[in-house]
């Protein structure tokens, strides 16, 4: 290799600066070159069965803050992943559940548009019927003051943006303890799961503890998406550790697009995971909630 070719090799590991924010860092191209692509896996539906009915609907809990600290005092310009999200939430709502979206403090919804795949029809369209529920959500603590009776589950999705505050909110905490009470789906993928620690605070134990759930790994995190100039340094704090603390059971040790549900809880372990917890998600709800 030249040496012209090494060090634009390495030129393209280093995270891209956000303009929007002091220090703060988009994912190099060459680690955007790994992971992002104009189209996803679909494949189409996974059933034609739809819910007739007018009841039931999917409660979305979107991160509202872009900026996650790392260690080295840099900023990771993050938010939900596009196909994390926008892609399960295709298979439900063309399954006839109403989708409603909310953040903590009623702040816009925020995405990681590097990761948007824009060739993709079935993110296109879900993205066109839903944009305005991202961009005026909710606050989740109305939604829940509202009355959370029609909400058949609680979808969560992945980006590392979903480990900013969401794991903090006593909202989500209540949020999902309806969830666990009335027996009602609790869906969430790759660093999605952060949400599920917030059922430890205030409590001795997570009444979840045991489960058995897959998602992000943190030797990526900790290895590969550092080195690659995903991350601009180490993470503020690991996630599979934490889920590990507080009782979860993680079954899988690589990003493999692995979904498993145990109980009323479903995950998938990566965005390689969308496409499949969507028909996983379907299968549950008709199941479950399908009259």
């Amino acid at each position: 290799m030249s040496e012209t070719a090494s060090n634009s090799s390495t030129e393209d590991r280093q995270p891209t600066r956000d303009p929007a924010e002091d220090n703060a860092y988009f994912p190099s191209p060459y680690s955007l070159g790994q992971y992002t692509a104009p189209t996803t896996d679909f494949d189409g539906l996974s059933t034609d069965a739809t819910y007739p009915g007018d009841r039931w609907k999917i409660l979305v809990i979107a991160t509202e803050e872009r900026y996650m600290p790392m260690q080295n005092g840099t900023f990771f310009s993050t938010g939900n992943h596009p196909v994390e999200t926008l892609l399960p939430l295709h298979h439900m709502a063309k399954a006839g559940y109403g989708i409603d979206v909310a953040t903590i403090g009623g702040g816009v919804g925020k995405f990681e548009w590097w990761a948007y795949p824009g060739e993709d029809r079935a993110v296109g369209e879900t993205w066109e019927a839903t944009r305005e529920k991202f961009k005026a959500p909710h606050k989740l603590a109305d939604v829940i003051s509202e009355g959370l009776d029609d909400y058949a589950a609680i979808f969560i999705p992945g980006g590392h943006g979903a480990m900013n505050g969401i794991p903090e909110s006593r909202d989500v905490r209540d949020a999902l303890d309806f969830f666990i009470a009335e027996n009602r789906l609790i869906i969430t993928l790759c660093h999605g799961p952060a949400a599920l620690l917030t059922l430890s605070l205030d409590r001795e134990t997570n009444p979840l503890a045991g489960r058995e759930i897959v998602a992000f790994p943190d030797t990526i995190d900790a290895g590969a998406n550092v080195e690659i100039g995903y991350l601009p340094g180490t993470m503020p704090w690991a996630l599979g550790e934490a889920l590990t603390r507080d009782g979860f059971v993680i079954t899988n040790s690589q990003m493999s697009g692995t979904t498993t549900r145990d109980g009323n809880l479903l995950t998938g372990d990566s965005p390689l995971a969308a496409h499949q917890l969507g028909k996983d998600s379907v299968a549950a709800l008709l199941q479950e909630f399908g009259e």
